[in-house]
């Protein structure tokens, strides 16, 4: 049995990167489905239960270093580990366990990760040494490979895939419906999402937001609910935004899956985002998606869809919001039927993650057969 250890922004609470496990998990095991999986998280105990895996707590490190020093492979990711922007600590320490792993002369895979950005010196030398050490470089989009090569990552091979979430299937509607159902937000009235997060207590966009989600429902009689990606903290934002409207929105309280997450954005005719998953279930679910940046990953994200974002956290307007608004219900047809087209050509890109990760076993298992027959 092949053992692979994943390490990544696990056990937090953040729905993003619990579906990016959940796909990491769900692509490799249908590759090799008795591959045996240990995650490094913070919360070790809920992702046994979540993912169904083995876990070992990220400050653990004797049980870290047991568990590469049994692995067959170390997959670093997926999504912004590697930038200084939130956290250099975080970057420090995801570069740290990918040291351990060459150290214990384990095979070492970057998998579909967002490079960047990474801004101090002393980072930008730690991102050379360290990630020149690695088997294999997969990145979601364009930009991280920039990232990578203009730090001078360039020994090991690099490849441009997609975010592994979008190799998720879409999930039926039922379940969100009756969520819906329970806050009284089912009709026939166009249902709008907002996903937005805190960042840097910035004001601006909030107001926008506010401003943009009165109008909606004032001009299209539209219904505005809030989904929290990351529980709490985006009621929190949420919240904020409300305080400063006129109308009455809708704010969904509760903790949900992944799956309940995607069910809620199904029922959506459209989604405001400032989460990048958040906009990223969308196009899995196919609903027109209006994105807002706060980092590079959101607007590289958009250009993959050949969409572009209406504005950064601190210049976008409530009329570029509107205009965009306006574009989609004017012919919400044309914009799912765009958003289909590119989605199927990056979940095929997001799938070739899992099978990068498998050739690289395939290579290993092939050298430990050569080794053992000498």
């Amino acid at each position: 049995m092949v053992k692979v250890v994943i390490s990544g922004y696990y056990g937090f609470g953040n729905a993003g990167d619990e579906a990016m496990l959940a796909a990491i998990i769900e692509a490799i095991t249908d590759i090799e489905p008795k591959v045996r999986i240990t995650v490094i998280s913070g919360a070790a105990a809920d992702t046994r239960q979540r993912h169904g895996v083995e876990a070992v707590y990220r400050l653990n490190y004797p049980g870290i270093i047991r568990a590469l020093s049994a692995c067959d492979l170390l997959i670093s990711g997926g999504g912004s580990l590697l930038q200084d922007v939130t956290s250099d600590r975080s970057l420090y320490y995801y570069l740290s366990i990918v040291y351990l792993a060459k150290k214990l002369g384990k095979p070492v895979m970057l998998y579909a990760q967002g490079i960047g950005p990474v801004r101090g010196q002393l980072a930008r030398k730690a991102m050379k040494q360290v990630c020149n050490m690695a088997d294999l470089i997969t990145v979601r989009d364009e930009g991280s490979q920039f990232e990578l090569k203009n730090m001078g990552i360039t020994r090991p091979p690099i490849k441009v895939t997609a975010d592994p979430v979008l190799a998720l299937n879409p999930v039926d509607k039922q379940l969100g419906r009756r969520i819906l159902q329970n806050y009284q937000q089912e009709g026939n009235a166009p249902l709008v999402s907002i996903a937005v997060r805190e960042w840097k207590d910035w004001s601006h966009y909030k107001q926008v937001l506010a401003e943009t989600a009165d109008y909606l429902i004032t001009e299209y009689g539209a219904k505005i609910i809030f989904l929290p990606m990351q529980f709490p903290e985006d009621i929190l934002a949420a919240e904020k935004v409300i305080w400063r409207m006129k109308k009455q929105a809708v704010i969904l309280r509760d903790k949900y899956s992944i799956v309940e997450l995607m069910s809620l954005v199904g029922n959506c005719d459209m989604l405001i985002g400032v989460r990048l998953h958040a906009l990223v279930f969308a196009a899995i679910m196919n609903v027109p998606i209006i994105g807002l940046s706060y980092d590079p990953k959101i607007e590289r994200f958009m250009e993959s869809l050949n969409e572009s974002c209406v504005g950064t956290l601190q210049d976008v307007t409530r009329e570029k919001i509107l205009d965009k608004s306006a574009e989609i219900f004017g012919n919400t047809n044309a914009a799912s039927e765009n958003l289909r087209r590119n989605l199927n050509i990056l979940r095929d890109k997001a799938f070739s993650n899992a099978v990068e990760a498998m050739n690289i076993l395939d290579i290993q298992l092939i050298n430990q057969k050569i080794g053992s027959d000498k």
